[in-house]
Formats: structure tokens, sequence, C-alpha cells
């Protein structure tokens, strides 16, 4: 048998059955297009979940007071937790590999200006917090590098902040209120937007030493620290260890790497994204399963048309590779509508609902197709060795 032959016998049959081939291809068409959808909605939260945490960059620590882990028993006066301060970041700072160390206090305070109030976040930091947290000075500058102990009453404030007190004026030299102490206004921060449904925006920012004051806490909540790209982080976190315990006299804090944070929250994204995909995957087994009836089903309604094959000399391995090929090509034109459909459908829904992240990862979009025809050529093999297996001159009599 010729291989055009091959393919006039095999493309025959999707005509002679239109409406069974339309059938059979649409039940693989709805499980591709079920795994492409779920997958593209799962990486596309992927990504936007890696890229919200990233976006400060990927080479800072933060330190917090209290260690995350305990053990031991009781040590009375010895066992408490000392709080992390200014100095300690001051001293952070002139560690090798370091290029920042930034205190850090935040809270919920009233600001008022001019008869307006409104309540917003307040983030109390020093001047290396825009390099820190890659955020720019849209007008004006930052906190200066001064003395913490004698900082002054200077005030940052967020691009919504600005936009909300100061509609169509200048705020540089003015003068508000936040938490009932007066503040003078010495820049203004360009447009961060959101992170994980927090308003970068919708902030202010004054010296750490006075966020200390203003809600009344002993010590910092966090210090953010930058070490130097292409330094090796296990030496940095040595050093940072070592000059914190002879600080306090004890391993009482805890140190996050930005890196493995991200690394163990792109393994759980990993694993939701396979499982959404998986999930998808059941309705093309259930394809399968269908593409399984229908060969079988061919097989009995065509076993005059393959006794006559087998008649004029056809081989039982030609009429195997006949059906098998119909099978396949059945799977993998239900494949292909599934891919269009199922990328259609997710970039519907993200014109349509903008704030849902999607993104088609394209290696899953070719794993899905060549699962469809390896489906396919399974599903087929079973009514396909039936078909060669059948005696000529039984199949001829069914005529």
């Amino acid at each position: 048998m010729l291989f055009p032959d091959l393919i006039r016998l095999t493309t025959s049959s999707f005509l002679a059955y239109r409406m069974r081939s339309f059938l059979t291809g649409l039940g693989i068409a709805i499980g591709i297009t079920a795994v492409i959808l779920l997958t593209s909605i799962g990486e596309g939260l992927h990504q936007f979940v890696l890229a919200e945490f990233s976006q400060f960059g990927t080479n800072l620590i933060s330190i917090q007071p209290g260690k995350t882990q305990t053990q031991g028993g009781n040590v009375g006066i010895f066992g408490s937790v000392k709080t992390i301060s200014i100095e300690d970041a001051q001293a952070l700072r002139r560690l090798p590999n370091v290029e920042y160390a930034d205190p850090s206090v935040s809270g919920n305070a009233e600001v008022r200006f001019n008869g307006k109030t409104r309540r917003t976040m307040v983030i109390g930091g020093g001047h290396d917090l825009p390099r820190v947290m890659a955020s720019l000075v849209q007008t004006g500058s930052f906190l200066p590098d001064e003395d913490p102990t004698q900082a002054r009453a200077l005030v940052v404030l967020g691009s919504k902040v600005r936009q909300e007190l100061f509609a169509g004026q200048n705020p540089l030299g003015s003068y508000l209120r936040i938490g009932g102490q007066r503040y003078r206004v010495i820049g203004v921060m360009e447009a961060k937007g959101q992170m994980l449904g927090f308003d970068l925006d919708d902030t202010v920012y004054i010296p750490a030493a006075r966020a200390l004051e203003l809600f009344n806490r002993p010590g910092l909540m966090e210090i953010h620290l930058s070490y130097k790209s292409g330094a090796d982080l296990q030496s940095v976190l040595r050093s940072i260890t070592t000059l914190l315990i002879d600080r306090h006299g004890r391993e009482d804090f805890t140190l996050v790497p930005q890196e493995k944070a991200l690394e163990v929250l792109g393994s759980v994204l990993d694993v939701i994204t396979f499982a959404v995909g998986a999930l998808g995957g059941i309705s093309l087994l259930v394809g399968g399963v269908g593409i399984l009836t229908i060969m079988t089903m061919a097989v009995t309604e065509r076993t005059a048309e393959i006794g006559l094959l087998r008649a004029l000399g056809a081989r039982e391995s030609q009429v195997l590779t006949l059906f098998l090929g119909e099978a396949m090509l059945l799977s993998a034109l239900g494949g292909l509508a599934g891919l269009a459909l199922g990328v259609g459908i997710a970039q519907g829904l993200h014109l349509f609902i903008p704030a849902l992240p999607v993104h088609t990862p394209w290696l899953f979009a070719v794993l899905a197709e060549l699962s469809a025809i390896s489906i396919g050529l399974a599903a087929g093999v079973m009514p396909a060795r039936r078909a060669a297996r059948l005696d000529p001159v039984e199949a001829l009599r069914t005529e």
C-alpha cells in the first residue's frame, strides 16, 4: 500500500462519517481546552505572584526580631528577646558585601492637611529605603542621611496621598499632621502600584526614630538589607549572624533571604500549576475513552471493507497502520481545535477581566497536543489490532 493511498483511505472515513468524527474530536478538544485554560490561569498566577514579590529585587534579606525556632527549657531573664534597633541597622551597613541596611517600622495613622483628614499607612525608614525597595522620588528628595537620634519631623508622600491632600498644589515645603505631630513635606514618590492588595502609593514615609515614637514601639519591626549582586548569600548570612550575636549576646533574630523565599514560593506555585493541569488532563482521558469506543464501533461497521483490503493483498501491519493513523489523526485535529479554543477563552477572560493574570505556557501547549496524539494512539491500538487480525474470508461474508 502506497503512502498516498494510506492517507486517502484514512481521510475518507472522516468524510463518510462526518458527525461521528466531529463528536470524537470534540471529546479530545474539550480535554485540551480544559488543560490549556487551567494551566494558563495557573501559570499567570505563578508569574504574577513571583513578579509581585521580586519587584524589589532578589538580593534582599529581611532581619526580624525573635527566633522562629525554639529549643531547650525556660532560662528566665536570659530568655528575653532583645529588639532590633536603628543602631543594629547602622552596624550592618558597614559589613562587607552589604550595600544598604534600612530600618523599618510601619503602622496606620491619621494624616491631616488644611481641613482634609484621612488614615493611611505610615512607614518609618532611613535614607536608603528607596534604594532597598527599588523606588524613585518624583519631586523633591527623600529623607536625609542624618543622626537618627536627632531625626527631624520630615515626611515624603506617596503619589496617592499627594493627589488626595494636595490636588493641584505643590506640596513641597507644606506642613501636615501625622498622628497629631507636625511634619514638613520634602518629597513625593513616583507611583509604585499595588503589591498583593497593598497600595504602595497610599503611604507616607517618615524617619524610623519618629515612627518608633509615633507608634510607641521599643524596637524596629524589621531591617531590610540589600547585598551586592554576585556576593555569596551564605557568606552574607554568616556575617550578619556573627555581628548580631555579638551585639545581642545570642541569636534572638530571624534572617529571611528573599532568594530562598522566592524559591520556596516558586516550588509551591509549580505544584499548583501542575495540579490544575492534571485536573484538565482528566477530561483528556475521557476523550481518549471516546476514541476507543468510536474506533471499536468503526471496526465492526467496516468489517467488510477490511476483508476486501486483506483479500486484495493488504498485510496485517498495513491494516493496523490504517486504523492507528485514523485514531491519531482524530486526536491530533481535536487537539489543535482544543488549543485554539483554550487560548482564545484564556485571552478572552483576560480581556474582560484585566485583573485576572493569564499566561499560556507554550511548553504545556505542545505537551498537551503530544498527549492528545499519544492518547489517540493508545486508544486505537486495541481496535486496530482487532481489525488487522480479522480473517479475510470471514470478513467478506459480513457484506
